[in-house]
Formats: structure tokens, sequence, C-alpha cells
């Protein structure tokens, strides 16, 4: 016999916004969530103000016991999460947990990753596909085991990737594929009708590591498309970058234009009042929206407007 909604004990584990979301959703779809799992609340701002996660903030405005260990393998923590006598835990954008805590409940563990698994695996899918000028991704929720992101698949669902978005957009977009993949993930777990099925590893895999500024920085010698998918995948956060005037320039938005020239590549161009682009291969790279150091974030016109340029040697249109 199925359980009722109520019935199934559930502990929630995450961290950001985009866990919230999901908190939230879990929540408004009537499932019983019993504690709630997130990372203690640190200073941030010049104030040192202290800051708790988003899901803690959700849990404490419902009542929902939230508990907030430094060390996940800490046995107090562990003896009080198993006081909660939960069924299942699901996890969204947390941190690697101990097997003591994810092969816990009867029922397991699932995860929500943002990618279709297994391509995609790690700290950054998102990003990562429009990187690479992916046209479609989705989300993956699967059963935890020991490798990282390569446990049996539960659900999946795709989501288109626009030659518009960026990694902000890309990034709400799944939240709302990724509720609906968690929501009938739990009404599959919920009545039993549910399948595991194996990631395939032999596929021709594509990795998400981590972004660091080692491989967000902008290489003009790659191609336009290149180039504009990289700023698309890294914006707004964390930024591509470059150097201009022998300082640091963010890059959150740019355009191209595809034309054959023979000027150097990297060699900035101007018409002194509205655009500043940069020679590629096969065209110009138009910036559009930056931030230079020491400077506001700005839309083009604005840094040309009140940026002295003419010490700079820039190709004039």
């Amino acid at each position: 016999m199925s359980k009722e909604k109520k019935d199934l004990r559930i502990v929630f584990l995450g961290n950001p916004e985009f866990a919230r979301f999901h908190l939230e959703r879990i929540v408004a779809e009537g499932f019983n969530v019993v504690a709630v799992i997130s990372a203690p609340d640190r200073p941030a701002g010049r104030g040192m103000k202290t800051l708790s996660t988003p899901v803690t903030v959700f849990a404490k405005e419902n009542g929902i016991p939230c508990l907030q260990p430094r060390n996940l393998k800490n046995l107090d923590f562990q003896e009080e999460l198993r006081s909660y006598k939960a069924d299942l835990q699901v996890v969204i954008a947390f941190r690697m947990l101990p097997e003591t805590v994810w092969d816990m409940p009867p029922m397991g563990t699932f995860n929500l990753h943002a990618s279709l698994l297994p391509q995609y695996r790690g700290a950054a899918p998102i990003n990562w596909a429009i990187i690479n000028g992916e046209k479609e991704t989705g989300v993956s929720t699967f059963k935890l085991k020991h490798e990282i992101d390569t446990g049996n698949l539960l659900v999946q669902k795709k989501c288109s990737i626009e030659p518009t978005d960026n990694v902000g957009s890309l990034h709400d977009k799944l939240m709302h594929v990724g509720a609906d993949a968690i929501i009938e993930t739990l009404q599959q777990l919920l009545t039993g009708e549910f399948e595991e099925i194996e990631q395939d590893n032999d596929a021709n895999l594509k990795s998400a590591p981590k972004l660091f500024t080692d491989n967000t920085g902008i290489d003009w010698n790659q191609k336009g498309e290149d180039i504009i998918n990289l700023i698309r995948g890294l914006s707004p956060y964390p930024v591509a970058h470059t150097i201009f005037d022998n300082k640091l320039l963010k890059v959150y938005q740019t355009s191209f234009q595809s034309l054959q020239h023979t000027n150097s590549i990297g060699q900035y161009i101007t018409n002194g009042k509205n655009s500043l682009g940069v020679y590629v291969s096969d065209g110009i790279v138009y910036l559009e929206d930056i931030k230079l150091q020491g400077k506001r974030q700005m839309k083009i016109k604005d840094f040309l407007n009140g940026y002295d340029i003419s010490h700079l040697k820039i190709t004039s249109e």
C-alpha cells in the first residue's frame, strides 16, 4: 500500500536560492518535510552581519526544524538527524555527504542535478552547457552513491537553451523544470511506481568542473561564436574577463559581427562614441555590458562617454 504525502517523512538538504525554490514547492505540494539541513550562518558584507542561507530562512519562517552542522560526520549531529526518522532525504545544491548520512533513511537519498546526466557531472553544469554551445540541457534526479553524480537515474526533464540565454536566465528556467522533476520523483517514490536507470558511463561525457580565474578568461584567438558562448555561460556570475588598459575588464554581454579582415587578433576597434569591439579570427566581438576594474558595471556607451581612450592604440571605424 502506498503512503500518503503526510506519511512520507522527508529531510531536505540545501543552501542557495535554487534549493529554496524547490523546498518551497515540496512544502506547497503537501509533502511532509520534517527537518532541513543547511550551512551554518556566517558573517558577510562590510558590517559582517550574520547571514543565513535562503533554505535556512525559509525553514525558520515556516516552522521547520533546521540543523546547521559544521561537520556532517559529527556523531551528535548524526544522532539528532536520526531522531527525525526520515523515510527519505532530498539534496539540492548542498555539499558532499558522508555515507553515514546519505545511507541513513530506509528509502535512501536522492539529488537533483542541473544537467541531463551522465553529461555535465560536476559543480557548474549550467555554465558549461552554455559555454559548450549546447542547444538543450535539463535536470536529473538520481539516488546518491559513493561516486559523485553517478547514481541511478529516477527522473529527467529537458529544457531548451535559447541563443539569448545566459547562465542567469537558464538557471531560472531550470529551477521551474527542476521543481517539476522533484515532485514527479516524490510522487513515484510515494507510490513505489518508479524505475532506477543505471547511468551510461561509456558515453562521450562532458564534464562541468568548478570555475576559477584561469578557466574564465577570454581567449580572443577563439572564433566569435565560442567567445560569445563563454561570456553567456559566465554571466552574471562568475563573469568572463580580459585585460583593457592594463586593468581587469569583466564582460557581461556581447554581440558578434562575422566578417573577413586582416587586423590583428585581439585588436580593439571603436567609433569613439557608441561601440567598442575586439577583432577575432572570423569577425568582431562587440562589448555591450562591462565592468572595468575600479568602476561600476555599465553599458558600453556610458563607459565610452566617461572614459578617456585616446591614449590607447585602438582602431577607429
